[in-house]
């Protein structure tokens, strides 16, 4: 009873409070990258401001952080880190669901951020598109922020990396930094949030350049390695 109230509340003013954020982004984003940045930062402060006092849910990182621009490829168990990581990582460029650039306003904000947009059919057209976008943003000093699963999956699940992982990593030519995620055992899809601590832990960077099946395979195990303990 008392988890539904909390994500009850929460629901009210979080998503009360994004309404807010998604009529001003054209603001922000009439300014430019930085100021579109700075203003999605906000907004990831916000959530986890709102999970910390109205959920009671914290966030631990384990792992050594880079010190240069990566190619992050995370585990996604939940809406939170869609939206929490993009402060925790410093205004990563985010590559997301192409539909989610189509909504009025808010996809207009999200080219001025920065987010390489992404069809589910993989075409090779897309993933030419997607590699160069990534190239160019890279050359910004940003890193890229990947969900290599293609989308969210329930605690447990281990699905195979999606075919956009691997050509982001051959073209891109970055050390790619991944990153274990256990959220989904306090932020379900469906249902009352739970209080608790949601952990990150940064994996070993992997290094550009060796073959494909070494790279996945190493990003594979340490996506999945909070699923061990």
């Amino acid at each position: 009873m008392i988890a539904s109230l909390r994500t009850l509340l929460f629901r009210i003013v979080f998503y009360g409070g994004s309404i807010l954020v998604v009529l001003t982004t054209p603001i922000s984003a009439w300014f430019g990258r930085a100021a579109m940045i700075r203003h999605a930062s906000a907004w990831s402060r916000y959530q986890r401001w709102c999970a910390r006092v109205l959920l009671g849910i914290t966030v631990r990182v384990e792992g050594p952080r880079p010190d240069r621009p990566v190619l992050y490829a995370v585990k996604h168990q939940s809406f939170f880190e869609a939206i929490d990581l993009e402060h925790e990582l410093g205004g990563p460029a985010i590559i997301l669901k192409r539909e989610l650039t189509r909504i009025p306003l808010w996809g207009w904000a999200t080219t001025v951020y920065g987010a390489i947009a992404v069809d589910r059919e993989a075409s090779a057209a897309m993933l030419r598109r997607m590699m160069t976008e990534g190239a160019a943003l890279t050359a910004e000093g940003r890193s890229i922020l990947l969900f290599p699963e293609g989308t969210r999956v329930a605690p447990g699940e281990r699905p195979p990396l999606k075919a956009g992982f691997a050509g982001l990593y051959k073209v891109l030519k970055l050390p790619v930094v991944p990153i274990a995620v256990d959220s989904g055992r306090l932020w379900p899809k469906r249902g009352a949030k739970r209080a608790g601590v949601i952990t990150y832990r940064f994996g070993e960077a992997i290094p550009p350049g060796l073959p494909r099946e070494e790279a996945e395979r190493r990003v594979w195990e340490a996506m999945n390695a909070l699923d061990d303990r």
